[in-house]
């Protein structure tokens, strides 16, 4: 059943948004003519969308409604979780300085190609098999979660809910390659914005002002930072220090060796448009989450105000579904037409997330496995409908399967972020091995990887008062101590790959390096402040 009847204006609105997606889409189209403008749009695109789009697929439909619903109803939640943003600007300066410049250098379209040309092809193809499980798993359960969603509010079937959501989705994905994915994902971005920032003033001039929102809600809610725990076997996960140092590796492997990061980086058309875009992306990200956190602060307000607006939540046995929360607020202050607009704004959400992640399935299987394991030469418009046809075929896939996720989807919901921090550490020590040693032959890399993994799940079973966000670091650790000393006594020592130190850019560079290190400083200081 939904929460509130959605007007006729609202649904045009929706179809007309979907529509013009759609014939976008295939305008790009008209536009591909070989894989290179399919997966990295013939390396052209400026570095605001890229910066854009970065930021739209990590602010998804499960963070624009799982985040507020944290701040303002979750046991043990508040605003403690924008500290999780510490490490951003961090992150973004390391993968600007030491993985950008060997990936930009190599003309990559696969970042996993890197390994192979350090390592060898077994090391390319675990890593890129790897990322396409994991990826394509995480895909099929945001679908399933969305669906949820849309179900709950437009009152459609969950069927119909998975079928309009991935179809779309398919359909300018398939078409409009990487271009149709970042300029798509630049426009919903500020479909979103505008939703938000009009959310929060309707909060703010309904609860009295700024101060207001801040009224009602509990005070341990409002603390931003926590020095006094360090996660490291006394159970608090957000604690200061995980959430910065744990975060700052988790995004370092996120943004740096992830391929649905990755490739929209090698999509400028040099390296100082790819730095610019990550320098962008880590100064617009954490006024992005803060207003939607805010919102959360907002709505708790709100319902101490209005006892009867949890009342209205739909219920999962006894529990509210605190998710819903911001779209059931969102369908009462609104007039019809602006409904449909914010409905839009959460279609736009979840598609800004699905569409990268398709792309870059597709992108990693046919660079590191149909190229690279085929014998045939292709011309460049057979690799073109190549691409599409895997494409198609990745996004079906995560379709299908978002119908058979509903039994484990709960917990894996609540446990993505872990599952996450199982490899990442890991996945990074293989880059860093490549980067940074020269005896790391492509045995130990794999073999590093392996116990980085198996230690972190170790860490999950028998140290549960250990955050997950240090296993980040402890995987990595583990990757690099073990893969380093495997090839010390296994195999042959390989060479390293071209030097460094030459790509450095220091120079030219540095004033933004510092201005990345004094806005985390800046982050420490606004939490500090609220």
């Amino acid at each position: 059943m939904a929460i509130a009847t959605i007007s006729a204006l609202d649904w045009w609105v929706i179809g007309f948004y979907l529509v013009g997606l759609i014939s976008f889409s295939l305008y790009l189209s008209r536009r591909q003519h070989s894989r290179a403008d399919y997966y990295v749009g013939g390396r052209s695109i400026g570095a605001w969308p890229i910066a854009i789009s970065t930021m739209a697929t990590q602010c998804s439909t499960n963070s624009i409604l799982g985040a507020p619903a944290f701040v303002a109803f979750s046991a043990g939640g508040g605003l403690i979780w924008l500290q999780y943003e510490l490490a951003v600007p961090l992150a973004m300066l390391a993968i600007m300085i030491f993985l950008l410049p060997v990936f930009r250098a190599m003309n990559l379209v696969s970042v996993y190609e890197y390994l192979e040309r350090r390592f060898d092809l077994k090391t390319r193809l675990v890593l890129s098999g790897l990322f396409q499980f994991l990826r394509a798993f995480a895909t099929s359960v945001t679908i399933y979660s969305i669906a949820l969603v849309v179900e709950l509010i437009t009152g459609t079937s969950f069927l119909i809910s998975v079928l309009i959501l991935g179809a779309i989705t398919l359909i300018y994905d398939v078409f409009g390659g990487v271009k149709g994915v970042v300029y798509s994902d630049v426009l919903q971005m500020g479909i979103l914005v505008v939703v938000l920032v009009m959310l929060f003033v309707i909060l703010v001039g309904e609860l009295g002002g700024l101060a207001g929102i801040f009224n009602g809600i509990p005070e341990e809610r409002l603390q931003t930072l926590d020095f006094s725990h360090h996660g490291f076997g006394d159970g608090e996960t957000f604690a200061f220090w995980p959430m910065l140092i744990g975060g700052f590796f988790l995004y370092v492997s996120y943004y740096g060796c992830d391929q649905s990061q990755v490739q929209r980086e090698l999509c400028a058309a040099n390296i100082h448009e790819s730095k610019k875009s990550l320098f962008l992306n880590g100064l617009l990200r954490f006024p992005l989450v803060l207003l939607y956190c805010l919102i959360g602060v907002g709505l708790a307000s709100y319902a101490a105000n209005h006892p009867e607006f949890i009342q209205q939540l739909p219920t999962e046995g006894d529990t509210p579904n605190y998710n819903v929360a911001v779209p059931l607020y969102m369908l009462q202050v609104l007039p019809a037409g602006l409904v449909g607009l914010a409905l839009v704004a959460l279609f736009a959400a979840a598609m800004s997330s699905l569409d990268s992640v398709i792309n870059s399935l597709s992108a990693s299987t046919m660079e590191d496995f149909v190229r690279r394991l085929s014998s045939n030469a292709w011309s460049d418009e057979t690799e073109l409908w190549i691409s599409r046809v895997v494409t198609l075929c990745w996004g079906s896939l995560a379709v299908v399967f978002s119908f058979y996720v509903g039994d484990i989807a709960d917990s894996v919901l609540v446990a993505i972020n872990k599952i996450g921090s199982l490899i990442n550490g890991p996945v990074l020590g293989v880059f860093l091995l490549g980067i940074f040693t020269r005896r790391c032959n492509g045995l130990g890399a794999v073999c590093g990887l392996c116990l980085g993994f198996v230690t972190n799940v170790l860490c999950w079973l028998y140290l549960p008062d250990v955050s997950w966000l240090w296993w980040n670091v402890i995987g990595l650790i583990v990757c690099i101590l073990g893969g380093y000393l495997t090839s010390l006594f296994v195999g042959r020592r390989q060479p390293r790959g071209e030097p460094f130190s030459v790509q450095l850019d220091w120079q030219n560079w540095r004033g933004r390096y510092g201005v990345l290190v004094l806005y985390t400083l800046g982050i420490v200081g606004v939490l500090a402040i609220l």
